[in-house]
């Protein structure tokens, strides 16, 4: 399989960028060169390698979930720079 500018000018287009013919053939080059290294790695011999999904054994380490106490909803508006109510009053953010 090989890029052909026309596969350049595609990808390009789907990303809404513009190349000029330069870039264009340069891109092409590139691809190309990258798809004959991945063709040259489909020839090895890998009939005895084991599958390796991750060389290194890692095991979660939960704890116990311990429920706290929380600040009182009080001491939380006192401490709040502006409040309505039992809420804490933000700055908007989004129009």
């Amino acid at each position: 399989m090989s890029v052909s500018k026309k596969d350049v000018e595609y990808v390009a287009e789907l990303a809404r960028l513009s190349f000029s013919e330069e870039q264009k053939e340069g891109f092409m080059e590139d691809l190309n060169s990258i798809l004959g290294y991945v063709d040259k790695l489909s020839e090895l011999d890998t009939d005895n390698v084991d599958i390796i999904v991750n060389p290194y054994y890692i095991e979660n380490k939960f704890r116990e979930d311990e429920v706290e106490e929380s600040m009182d909803l009080k001491d939380v508006i006192k401490n709040a720079p502006k409040n309505l109510e039992e809420y804490i009053v933000v700055p908007k953010i989004i129009d």
